[in-house]
């Protein structure tokens, strides 16, 4: 059973809701103070996974080939327009809500790739799925509970919606961790950790509006990663003198 999947996608939801509530009676300057100190937390875990790294050259050709694919593809764009259409659902149930300023849809975009992409949820569900240890989710659930609170304090009701996708591509991973997982080999993995942290590191940033990377655009270095650190490893490094 995915329990572990289920209570994370329950504390983006809840957590969503409780921020949605109280939000409203925080002051715009208590809210920003937050947001900081999300992206110190966000960009912390970003170079906690970034230490893993074992092949450099494959994460960075991952990350630069990936952002490539993701701007052809309009992804960030695409994200943005279902960021709104969700937005302008959950204004029928809360009211007064209102249109989305451009710099809330950015921060939704952030939120999207937070919770539905992170590293640490893609590995976690394949680890659940695989040998039936929820601990990695568990401990993730704890601290997407608060993250979502933050976050929905200055969005509103629209982070908790989050909560479904992120079911979906969790469940999926969930699923096929079987087909995923022997596939894999520990130099892969930390890789992909790596590849996580980087974008982790650039959401704190842009979180903290040091800078607008474009994270969404970022999210199929995820995938590229897995083959292109097999391959580095297995008929690139062996050519490299030690």
């Amino acid at each position: 059973m995915p329990l572990g999947v289920i209570m994370n996608a329950l504390a983006v939801a809840l957590g969503g809701l409780i921020g949605a509530v109280g939000g409203s009676r925080l002051s715009r300057e208590f809210k920003d103070k937050l947001n900081l100190v999300f992206s110190v937390c966000s960009m912390g875990i970003g170079i906690g996974s970034i230490v893993l790294m074992e092949n450099m050259p494959a994460v960075v050709l991952s990350l630069i080939l990936g952002t490539v694919i993701g701007i052809r593809l309009r992804l960030a764009a695409r994200i943005e327009s279902a960021g709104r259409l969700m937005q302008r659902g959950i204004s029928r149930v809360f009211p007064g809500g209102g249109e989305m300023s451009e710099a809330d849809v950015a921060l939704l975009v952030t939120t999207v790739v937070l919770f539905c992409s992170s590293g640490t949820g893609i590995y976690g569900s394949i680890v659940s799925g695989m040998s039936g240890d929820h601990s990695i989710l568990i401990a993730k659930s704890i601290l997407d509970l608060f993250t979502a609170m933050i976050f929905a304090c200055s969005l509103g009701a629209v982070v908790s919606v989050i909560a479904v996708p992120q079911l979906v591509i969790f469940l999926a991973l969930f699923f096929c961790a079987r087909l995923i997982y022997p596939l894999t080999t520990p130099a892969m993995i930390n890789d992909f950790k790596a590849c996580g942290g980087l974008i982790m590191l650039a959401t704190g940033l842009r979180i903290a509006k040091v800078r607008d990377y474009p994270i969404a655009d970022m999210i199929p270095a995820m995938l590229l990663v897995w083959p292109i650190s097999a391959l580095w490893t297995a008929y690139i490094l062996p050519m490299i003198p030690h």
